[in-house]
This record gives structure tokens, C-alpha cells and sequence, in this order.
């Protein structure tokens, strides 16, 4: 049985009728950038994420980039960043002018480790991000707590949360603000890049939307030097199709999911840990192997996609070298960047499929060739 890492055919096939009629209704508006359909997602994305504003961007590090450059944060400051995430994450700090400060994630949910937060804390920090990796939120209440006590700016990374809930409340609206992705591949995704910023915050908002298009809030007149990061009409209008189906699609990623804690038995692989204060997403169902690679060869032989997320911990890009820390610094991220491998996920799963990943992983054993 050949199985690819994601299909969106069973999601997309769902969908194909309401997807064309956006595009024939865009097309025939003669409208591409900043029209109805990306005001209606924005509000509609802000109901859903429990947030008063929502601006629509090009992507999500734009989004974590413009939230930064809104809230004045620049040459000479830090932001702390986990160790272990998509570089997009340090990116933006970097955009911004100011120098990412890595921290150890943890062990069980991979989120940043609230125990070795305070010891990276300087005069200069001014900003966490917390990201939400592979879908769920970590222990957002102990971050945030230490973010408090030091009067710092608390932003969710979030680009893989879409519809997360943590004691009751959606990933989005639990920091200062937030950066969303919708890279195709995200649990909503567009036909392209798009992403979106939610803040609590009246004032962060507008300066973001300004910041989004040009500096300027009225066409010509440009109070900030800008930038051109905009939610295109068209993206808007899939997005805001896809987003009333968004729970359903997760729910059926759970039930994937589930079906792999409970009948993967195999020794060699830790299994994620899900948070009982976190509902996760299931963006991605990582597993940790000591001998990832001979996985990864049994996994090819049996015809079944993966995935790593990452292969390279933050302070081990040479895009970062020089920040100076030593390969043994971050353990825990370490261990899950040479560990990690991801399993197909994807919304129609069928059952045969998901017995058939299972039976294979746990028929899988080390070689000692």
C-alpha cells in the first residue's frame, strides 16, 4: 500500500464547487487586494480565534515581523525564541532588527520550557514568542506569568494552531498578539501564502495594518516606513470558505491521531504527549526514534510518507552561527532535531491506511548492520 505524507484530495474534492464559485466571484469583481473578501475573513478569523482585530498579511513570518516592527521592537533589543522551530520564528526577530535569544524547549509538549525561561531574561528582552509546535499550545500559563513579572510582550506563534484551545481558549487570543501561517499545508490552508496578525490590542492593530500596507492608512499618505504584506482577495475568499469547515477537519486528524497512540506499541518510539490543559490540532504526529534513519529506510521500503520537523535546531543553521552558542547547549532540541519524524496526517485517512502505518511501525526493529 503506498501512502504520501498529505493528500489534500478528500479535503479538497469536499470543497471543489464552493472553491471555483470564489474564484469566479473574485475574478468577476475586478477586485484583487484589499476588498470584501479579506475584510469578511478578517472579521470572521477574529470571531473564531475570540480576538477583537485581525489584519491579513502575506504570510506568517510577515506576520510575526510586522507585530514585532508594531509594538517598536528593534536594534539593540531580544526576543526569546525557542530553540527548536521552523526558522521563520528567528527570522523575525531578525527582520526586525533585534537579536533572537534561544531557550531549551521541553520534553513533553515541545513548547518553550518555562523552567529555563528566567535565566535568558535580560535588561534588553523585551518580547517571548511562544510557539505552538506541531499543533498544541505547551505551558502557556507558567510563560506567561514569567512574561508578566518581567513586563514583557507575550506573542503566540501559532502558524501551526489553527483552532487550539488551552483551558477553554483559542490559540490567538491567549498573548499580546499573534502570528498565523496558511501555507497550504497548514490544518487551513490557502491555495498560496497568506497569513494573518490577532491582537487584543486597538492600537497594535492599526499600526499593523499600516505597517501591512505601506505605512499608510489612507492611499498616498504614509505615516511609517511600510511594508507591501497584504491577504490577497482571492486567498481571502478560500480561506474564509474552508475556515467553516476548519473543526470538522480537525476533529478527523483526532481521530487519526488517536488511532496511533493507542496501537503503536512499538518500544523504539516515543509517542507525543498531549497536554490535558491543551486541545492539540495534529498539524503534524511527530515521533521520536534513536535510529532515525533506518526508520526512515524500513518506511520507504513499505511505501509510506514522512517527514522531519526539523533536522537542524535553531542555534545549528550557519544563518545563525553567529550567535555563538555550542551544538550541546539545547538538548532537549537537539534530541527532537535528530529524533524526529513525522507520520502521515491527513483529513479521509482511511482506516486501512492508518492500520497499515501501524502495523508497519511497530513491526520495525534496529539493524545492527
Amino acid at each position: 500500500m503506498k501512502i504520501p505524507f498529505a493528500d489534500f484530495t478528500p479535503m479538497h474534492n469536499e470543497v471543489r464547487a464552493e472553491i471555483t464559485q470564489a474564484f469566479k466571484d473574485v475574478y468577476e469583481s475586478n477586485r484583487f487586494i484589499r476588498g470584501k473578501c479579506c475584510a469578511s475573513f478578517e472579521q470572521n478569523f477574529a470571531e473564531y480565534c475570540s480576538v477583537p482585530f485581525c489584519i491579513g498579511c502575506g504570510n506568517g513570518l510577515d506576520a510575526l515581523h510586522i507585530i514585532l516592527r508594531a509594538a517598536g521592537i528593534g536594534a539593540g533589543d531580544e526576543v526569546i525564541v525557542p530553540a527548536q522551530t521552523f526558522i521563520a520564528t528567528a527570522l523575525a526577530v531578525s527582520y526586525a532588527g533585534a537579536k533572537p535569544v534561544l531557550v531549551d524547549i521541553e520534553p513533553d509538549y515541545y513548547a518553550l520550557d518555562p523552567e529555563k525561561l528566567e535565566a535568558a531574561i535580560t535588561s534588553r528582552t523585551k518580547a517571548i514568542i511562544m510557539v505552538h509546535l506541531y499543533g498544541q499550545i505547551g505551558r502557556f500559563e507558567e510563560v506567561s506569568s514569567i512574561a508578566k513579572k518581567y513586563n514583557l510582550m507575550l506573542i503566540e506563534d501559532a502558524a501551526q494552531a489553527h483552532g487550539a484551545l488551552y483551558k477553554g481558549r483559542k490559540a490567538g487570543s491567549l498573548g499580546d498578539a499573534a502570528g498565523f501561517s496558511f501555507y497550504p499545508g497548514k490544518n487551513l490552508g490557502a491555495l498560496g501564502d497568506a497569513g494573518t496578525i490577532c491582537t487584543q490590542s486597538q492600537e497594535l492593530a492599526e499600526k499593523a495594518r499600516m505597517l501591512c500596507n505601506y505605512g499608510s492608512r489612507r492611499k498616498y499618505e504614509h505615516e511609517y516606513k511600510g511594508f507591501n504584506s497584504r491577504l490577497d482577495e482571492m486567498q481571502a475568499a478560500f480561506l474564509d470558505l474552508k475556515l467553516k469547515h476548519l473543526d470538522r477537519w480537525i476533529k478527523d486528524r483526532t481521530r487519526i491521531a488517536v488511532r496511533y497512540l493507542e496501537g503503536i506499541k512499538n518500544p523504539l518510539i516515543k509517542l507525543p504527549k498531549v497536554n490535558p490543559h491543551s486541545s492539540h490540532t495534529w498539524h503534524i504526529f511527530p515521533i521520536l526514534v534513536e535510529h532515525r534513519e533506518q526508520l526512515k529506510e524500513w518506511l520507504d521500503m513499505h511505501e509510506i510518507g514522512y517527514q522531519v520537523h526539523y533536522p537542524c535546531a535553531l542555534h545549528e543553521h550557519k544563518a545563525y552561527s553567529e550567535l555563538g552558542y555550542i551544538k550541546q547547549e539545547f538538548p532537549v532540541a537537539s534530541r527532537c532535531a535528530t529524533q524526529e519524524i513525522s507520520l502521515p496526517i491527513f483529513y479521509g485517512m482511511t482506516v486501512e491506511q492508518i492500520d497499515y502505518i501501524i502495523e508497519t511501525i511497530n513491526r520495525f526493529e534496529v539493524s545492527n548492520k
